[in-house]
């Protein structure tokens, strides 16, 4: 079982890391690992942490999501970095709703930012314009919308 001093030196760790920004509960276990502590403890304070809802994995995605679609990023790829953060599908989906029309609304704009709206003129322009998208994470239909 973890001291005393050990709880208190991992809740001390996990609040000024949450202090910055959301985490979710994988990626602030891994944190606190990487920093040495014992697993027990860490559960310790994660469970504390999840009851006073200061751990939040809903409320992590959904500002993972705004950030991300904020700066330009399609659906495909949000979904896979919270995939990486340890964070299930059924948790995922129905905050990030792929098959949403405002991201038509985003992959326009990413369109417009990055080519200032230029329409491809030869399928060697329009494949390296389609590729960036994808890169984005956008998802096939929404970026056929954009040069429709």
């Amino acid at each position: 079982m973890s001291t005393k001093d050990e709880l208190k030196d991992v809740r001390r760790v996990a609040l000024a890391l949450l202090a910055r920004r959301d985490h979710s509960e994988t990626e602030m276990c891994r944190k606190l690992q990487k920093k040495g502590f014992a697993d027990d403890a860490i559960r310790h304070v994660l469970d504390e942490f999840i009851r006073e809802k200061w751990l939040n994995n809903a409320r992590f995605i959904e500002h993972y999501v705004a950030h991300r679609r904020g700066k330009g990023f399609g659906p495909l790829r949000i979904r896979g970095e919270l995939l990486e953060r340890g964070l299930s599908k059924e948790l995922i989906d129905p905050c990030l709703k792929i098959t949403d029309n405002a991201w038509l609304a985003d992959v326009s704009e990413v369109f417009r930012k990055r080519f200032k709206n230029r329409m491809p003129h030869d399928l060697k322009t329009r494949a390296a314009q389609m590729r960036f998208l994808y890169s984005r994470g956008f998802t096939s239909e929404q970026i056929e919308s954009v040069f429709t």
